[in-house]
């Protein structure tokens, strides 16, 4: 078995994504030989070029830095995982247009990297995957290619924030035994990242729950803000009230758009896990992915949308990146194509065909909703009336 002063050559399955990429930067900068395999050939040119596929802040610099010093470089040719000491896996279960998860969708990945695996190496599965799916995966390697160690660590960062919390927040260590957790504990401390060591299932749960728990709370001021709104009263000030000095409320989230790719999947494999008996989730789908069409209602009862011209700017999911996978902006833009007589979308980060310049949007919307709190917006100004659920002008949140 390799000493952990043997382990040099790194690989992620995945790694020209938002999970894999920061990840992977963090591994370079700190000595470790890096290849960023994966299958979006544009991406990989753009890695090799020096070019970061998205955003990420602190990410354009270090890739320069890693790219010419030659410790990081991205490949398409899976041959690659046979030279690595670690395979670091952050390809997670995928949900289907049914809201059905697919617990097979990892281990259909090592059966396709099979030939490239050999005794020593330690794999590492960083995306949240299917409770029971790391154990399925240490039995096909247990039988295919005994002498691969594995062991499930999730990812845990927040987009825009990747480089900074990868090494200030503990890594859950989720192994099936303590040699391995040791072996694993100590790759992660050579780029100083504390770690928490517990079982594979253990791990499984703590990253669904803590996503799950997230778009919960998030529904829950969703749904307080809906209430409030239909009583007439600004949902923010209410907070504000109930939060002020009062520890027991402080956590109370604003309202807004929850979307993306983690929050509501999440939810939706604990409910699956459980036969669609988790009621908390399911009803915090409900919430969440109605946010937009109770926009559009409260709106009907203000405007004649079928005569309006309405502005959405932001199309990310969330402030400040540019990635706009699961964003309910997309949801809103859909309903409003039927209900108004034109619909214009932009924002300044996301890359869309459909998307018009901003100076546009103000120029010729009749109403604008700001979708997505970029910090850019907050120095807009605005001839029409705006809807801003975020609160990003601090005249609150009542539609």
């Amino acid at each position: 078995m390799m000493n952990l002063g043997d382990i040099k050559k790194v690989v992620i399955v995945g790694g020209a994504g938002h999970v894999g990429l920061p990840f992977g930067l963090v591994l370079a900068d700190n000595g470790y030989e890096v290849t960023a395999l994966d299958r979006d050939e544009a991406s990989v040119r753009a890695l090799n070029e020096g070019r970061m596929p998205f955003m990420e802040a602190g990410a354009p610099e270090l890739l320069a830095r890693m790219i010419e010093a030659g410790r990081l470089v991205a490949s398409t040719d899976k041959s690659s995982v046979s030279d690595a000491d670690v395979v670091v896996v952050v390809v997670g279960t995928p949900v289907d247009e049914h809201l059905n998860p697919d617990p097979n969708a990892v281990l259909d990945l090592f059966k396709e990297l099979s030939e490239f695996f050999h005794p020593g190496q330690l794999v590492i599965l960083r995306s949240t995957v299917f409770p029971g799916v790391t154990r399925k995966v240490e039995d096909w390697f247990a039988s295919r290619h005994p002498g691969v160690s594995v062991s499930f660590c999730p990812e845990r960062i927040a987009e825009g924030s990747a480089l900074e919390e990868i090494t200030t927040l503990p890594q859950l260590v989720g192994a099936r035994s303590a040699d391995i957790s040791q072996r694993v504990e100590a790759f992660f401390g050579t780029v100083g990242i504390k770690t928490i060591r517990v079982d594979p299932e253990e791990a499984e749960l703590a990253k669904l729950f803590t996503n799950s728990w997230r778009y919960i709370r998030f529904a829950t001021a969703n749904q307080f803000w809906m209430m409030a709104n239909d009583l007439g009263v600004d949902f923010e000030r209410v907070r504000t009230a109930m939060t002020a000095e009062y520890p027991r409320a402080a956590d109370v989230p604003s309202a807004g758009f929850s979307a993306g790719p983690c929050l509501f999947k999440d939810t939706m494999q604990l409910s699956a896990m459980v036969g669609y008996k988790f009621s908390l989730g399911d009803a915090a789908v409900t919430v969440n992915e109605g946010t937009p069409q109770y926009l559009v209602e409260r709106l009907e009862q203000q405007f004649d949308l079928s005569s309006l011209t309405v502005g959405i700017l932001g199309m990310a999911f969330k402030a400040d990146i540019d990635d706009n996978r699961s964003s309910l902006s997309y949801k809103l833009r859909k309903l409003l194509v039927f209900k108004a007589a034109r619909v214009l979308c932009s924002d300044p980060y996301v890359v869309d065909e459909r998307l018009v310049l901003q100076e546009q949007l103000l120029k010729e919307s009749d109403v604008v909703i700001v979708a997505t709190p970029h910090s850019v917006y907050r120095t807009l100004s605005f001839s029409q009336p705006v809807v801003d659920i975020w609160n990003l002008y601090g005249d609150g949140v009542l539609i």
